[in-house]
C-alpha cells in the first residue's frame, strides 16, 4: 500500500460533474462582464442602463451559443429501477438510470439508491463520444475491457453502429450539422456585435436575425432524430423515455429571443430612429444637429443710436 492506494491499480473513478470545456468558456465570458462591469460607472446618465443591458444579454447569447455546444443535454432520460449491477451476479441493485445526449455523443449515469450498495459505491457517469474523428464502438469496447455496470453497457449499446436499432448514424451526422449551424450562428453574432458598435444599426439588426436564423436551423438538424424510431430501453420492470433536454429548450429561447431583438431594431429603424440611436447612445447634440447659430452680444448704444 502506498497512502492507502495500491500502486499496481487505477482508483476508482468519481462521477463528473461540469464539463471542462463548458467550465472554460463561462470563465471567459464571465471575465468580460468583470471588465464591463469594472468601466460601466465612467458612462453617465442613462446611458449607463441601456450600455449594461446590451452587454450583458449579448455575452449572454454568446455565451449561451458557446456552452451547447459541449453540454450532453440535448435529450436526457431517467428511470428508476431494480436491476443487476454486475454480468454473471445475481445481485440485484436499485439505482437511477440516465441517459443524456449531447451533439458530441452520450452520457450514461448510473446512481445507486442509497449510492452505498454491495459494498460498493454505485456513482458512475460514463461519455461514449460519437463526433467526427472519434470511435464510438471503441470507447464501448473500452467499457467491456473495464467491466463497467452491466446498466450503463446495455443503454450504451443500442447506440453503437451494430446495434439493431440503427438511431448512431443519425445522431451522430444530425449533431455534427447542428454543432456547424451554432458555429456560423457564433460568427455571425460577433459580425452583429461589430456593426452595433460601428455604429450601422439596420445591419446590425440584420445580422441578429441571421444569428437567430442559424440558431432555429440547429434545432432543426437535431430534430430530425426524431424521424427514426427509438429502440425500446428496458431496465428491469421500467422503461427509460427521452424527452428534449435543458440545453435544446434553451437555444429555442435564445434563438426567439435573437429573434424579436432584430425585428425590434429593423422596425424602430424605420418607424423610430430617434428612440434607437438613444437607446444606442447615438444621440447627436441639439446645436449641431440644428447648426443654431452661437449667442452673439449687441451693444445698446449703437442699437439705439440706429433705431
Amino acid at each position: 500500500l502506498f497512502d492507502g492506494v495500491y500502486p499496481f491499480y487505477p482508483q476508482q473513478r468519481k462521477a463528473a460533474v461540469f464539463d471542462i470545456s463548458t467550465i472554460i468558456v463561462i470563465v471567459v465570458f464571465l471575465t468580460l462582464a468583470c471588465s464591463f462591469l469594472l468601466i460601466i460607472p465612467g458612462i453617465r446618465g442613462r446611458a449607463r442602463w441601456y450600455w449594461t443591458l446590451r452587454v450583458l444579454l449579448s455575452l449572454f447569447v454568446g455565451v449561451v451559443i458557446v456552452v451547447v455546444q459541449f453540454t450532453g443535454d440535448w435529450e436526457t432520460g431517467w428511470v428508476q429501477a431494480n436491476t443487476s449491477y454486475k454480468s454473471f451476479s445475481p445481485a440485484q441493485v436499485n439505482a437511477d438510470i440516465g441517459l443524456h445526449i449531447g451533439l458530441a455523443g452520450v452520457n450514461v449515469t448510473l446512481r445507486g439508491n442509497p449510492v452505498q450498495q454491495i459494498n460498493e459505491t454505485i456513482n458512475y457517469n460514463e461519455h461514449f463520444p460519437w463526433n467526427f474523428g472519434a470511435d464510438y464502438d471503441r470507447s464501448y469496447s473500452q467499457g467491456l475491457e473495464k467491466g463497467l455496470p452491466s446498466p450503463i453497457l446495455y443503454v450504451a449499446e443500442k447506440f453503437t453502429t451494430q446495434s439493431p436499432c440503427a438511431v448512431h448514424r443519425q445522431y451522430r451526422i444530425a449533431g455534427h450539422y447542428a454543432s456547424a449551424m451554432l458555429w456560423v450562428a457564433f460568427c455571425t453574432w460577433i459580425i452583429s456585435n461589430i456593426l452595433f458598435s460601428m455604429p450601422v444599426l439596420i445591419y446590425g439588426g440584420y445580422m441578429l436575425l441571421v444569428t437567430a436564423a442559424f440558431m432555429i436551423f440547429s434545432l432543426l438538424s437535431f430534430s430530425t432524430v426524431r424521424n427514426s424510431p427509438m429502440c425500446v430501453i428496458q431496465i428491469g420492470t421500467r422503461t427509460l423515455q427521452v424527452a428534449y433536454g435543458g440545453s435544446f429548450w434553451l437555444m429555442v429561447a435564445i434563438g426567439l429571443l435573437c429573434f424579436v431583438a432584430g425585428i425590434t431594431i429593423v422596425a424602430m429603424h424605420y418607424l423610430n430612429l430617434d428612440l434607437l440611436k438613444t437607446f444606442f447612445d447615438l444621440r447627436e447634440d441639439k446645436a449641431e444637429e440644428h447648426q443654431e447659430m452661437p449667442e452673439v452680444l449687441i451693444n445698446p448704444h449703437f442699437m439705439n443710436k440706429g433705431l
